[in-house]
């Protein structure tokens, strides 16, 4: 007779929500449970700290299984993503070379740059290239995009792969509109349809893009991203149907090339609303086939967020990006190597890349289950949630014309631009936190002589790309311009400790203080402490420190302050750690100089520089 198992908990009483809230209530001592525990996302709704099976009663987004409308749980049954490198190289003879040596390395999908896209060309590049095995994907000048496609049509029934091939060329006409302000050509509807009716016999070559990831890259937020990518979507349904193609020859022929940010669940629930949205907006259009409503979905891992100190943090970010995307169910996945902010990837960097996510398949097995995050309280709701708010944005694009009006007239780029001096403000303020650069430093690191590429963007990016442009300015370049620059000073500001007083307020505010100078590069003098504050300003002073921070408690600083302020008699800059109740009396005193949490990093780092550098 089979052993009679009991149900796991049976024995432990069901605890309600209410009971679980009164209890942590009660251990917040008084404190507001909304301002303690409840998150207000960049996205516009709140976060809970506990999420329970009745937060997703009523959500239809557990109603369907993967491969099945609206796909919120995926397009396939399988969840064997495609691993994509981009290929760099001068010419498409050293692109094809490279291309085979890596696809010696397990890499699935090819992405190359093509000046002219020649027959000529495309031959040599893709020569010894299984076409039926690989996805080939080509970006080239958008002009040429049209003859990017005739000719690679023609190349691929040459080889007989019109039924197996998978691919894309990369038609965007909003490129430079987005990069440079300015106007989209006027006849780009009629070179899509041409391009539509060119690929006609490949059914698996996409030709219309949607690249998002030019948003999320230039600092946009997820829902942002999301909602205005769907209105992109959205506007090549209406204007190629408007032009007398079907929505199932347009549908089938987009492909969305999206970023993917370190806010790892948020980036999942993403991919998941993405899909879920799309089908509907597909299905209002009445397709022959619900095959139509089907997303190809290609993520990007973000260039916004990487850094050029303490770059190997880079591999961090990319590495919990490229899991957001795999565990999402998209179909092919370039993970950014970490060292394109300061120069063309090398070999070693390319190869980590791609082994990141050969870590994902080949070692944590995410390519063996589909949609794993499904039926999670969490993700769900994020789910929703965030399409929610991507919907009211894709309602108000098309309450004003449509997306391609909205580029046109500049308002996206603005809107995005504006995303990006907030999350830059945040990255200042250390609401954005970027190990290694706002938060962290390593102090010691210098990154001037390994820079061989310069960014096109800096602080007057609008001036310099024209109006309505995006500025694409990454999250570290504020701090990393304020380093770069006390590297190129002729003296490298030193900062000293004066630790004094209550030991244990004094070491963590050492600490807050030397995180909060290095940010700048300065170099740190700490020490173990000091009996008065006579002997840490001699001390100081015979090691010829330019910043003096004194760290002590709060109660301490109403006497030891003054005395240190007085006793140095403006042969340093004097600072304390600490914002205490006693601060209007300091300053009275003349103390002008404050570090705490609330400070703007950044800000106050640029006076001391304007001070201090030579």
């Amino acid at each position: 007779m089979a052993e009679k198992k009991e149900p796991l908990f049976d024995q432990f009483p069901a605890t309600s929500y209410q009971e679980w809230r009164t209890k942590v209530e009660a251990d917040l001592k008084g404190a507001d449970f909304d301002k303690k525990l409840v998150w207000r996302t960049n996205e516009g709704f709140n976060l809970q700290p506990v999420y329970r099976l009745e937060d997703i009663e009523g959500l239809e987004t557990t109603n369907s299984l993967p491969g099945e409308y609206p796909y919120v749980r995926g397009t396939r049954n399988n969840n064997d993503w495609l691993t994509r490198q981009e290929i760099v190289a001068d010419s498409a003879a050293k692109a094809n070379e490279i291309a085979r040596d890596v696809l010696t390395k397990g890499v699935t999908s090819l992405g190359f740059k093509l000046a002219e896209p020649t027959k000529e060309e495309i031959t040599v590049l893709l020569e010894g290239i299984d076409l039926c095995k690989i996805e080939i994907n080509i970006n080239c000048c958008q002009r040429k995009a049209k003859a990017a496609v005739e000719n690679l049509v023609a190349y691929i029934k040459e080889k007989g792969a019109e039924k197996c091939f998978r691919g894309s060329v990369n038609f965007n006409p909003l490129r430079r509109a987005f990069r440079h302000g300015g106007e989209i050509p006027a006849d780009f509807v009629e070179t899509a349809k041409a391009m539509i009716e060119l690929a006609a016999d490949v059914p698996a070559l996409r030709v219309l893009a949607v690249n998002s990831v030019m948003l999320s890259d230039s600092g946009s937020y997820i829902a942002q991203e999301l909602g205005y990518a769907l209105a992109w979507g959205a506007d090549w349904l209406t204007a190629l149907t408007d032009a007398g193609l079907t929505v199932d020859q347009v549908a089938t022929r987009i492909k969305f090339n999206m970023g993917v940010s370190s806010n790892f669940f948020m980036e999942l629930s993403k991919f998941r609303a993405a899909r879920m949205l799309w089908a509907q907006i597909v299905k209002q259009y009445n397709p022959e086939c619900e095959c139509a409503c089907k997303m190809a979905l290609h993520a990007v891992t973000s260039r916004f967020n990487q850094t050029i100190y303490d770059a190997h943090v880079n591999l961090l970010r990319s590495q919990t990006e490229s899991m957001s995307a795999a565990l999402a169910g998209v179909d092919s996945i370039t993970t950014t190597p970490f060292d394109v902010p300061y120069q063309t990837p090398d070999a070693f960097s390319e190869r980590i890349a791609r082994n990141q996510q050969f870590l994902l398949k080949e070692e944590s097995h995410l390519d063996k289950v589909v949609d794993p995050a499904g039926g999670s309280y969490y993700v769900e709701t994020l789910t929703v949630s965030i399409a929610r708010e991507a919907w009211k944005l894709f309602l108000d694009a098309e309450a004003q014309g449509g997306f391609f009006k909205l580029v046109a007239e500049g308002k996206v780029q603005d809107a995005v631009n504006e995303s990006c001096k907030k999350r830059h403000t945040d990255v200042a303020r250390r609401k954005e936190i970027l190990l290694g650069t706002n938060q962290y430093p390593n102090i010691n690191e210098m990154a001037a002589g390994k820079i061989q590429i310069s960014e096109s963007c800096s602080c007057g990016c609008a001036e310099q790309k024209g109006e309505h442009a995006l500025c694409g300015k990454r999250a570290a370049c504020d701090f990393e311009e304020l380093r770069l620059a006390t590297e190129a000073a002729a003296n490298r500001p030193k900062v000293f400790m004066l630790t004094i007083g209550n030991l244990a307020m004094r070491l963590a505010r050492a600490q807050f203080s030397t995180n909060f100078f290095g940010c700048a590069g300065y170099e740190i003098i700490d020490n173990l402490g000091f009996n008065t504050v006579q002997e840490g300003i001699d001390a100081a002073l015979s090691k010829e420190s330019d910043i003096i921070v004194i760290c002590s408690s709060d109660d301490e600083y109403a006497t030891l302050a003054p005395e240190a302020f007085k006793y140095l008699d403006g042969r340093a800059q004097f600072v304390v750690a600490g914002a205490p109740a006693c601060t209007d009396e300091l300053k009275a005193a003349g103390i002008e100089n404050f570090i705490h949490v609330r400070c703007n990093v950044l800000d106050t780092l640029k006076e001391f520089n304007s001070k201090l550098l030579k």
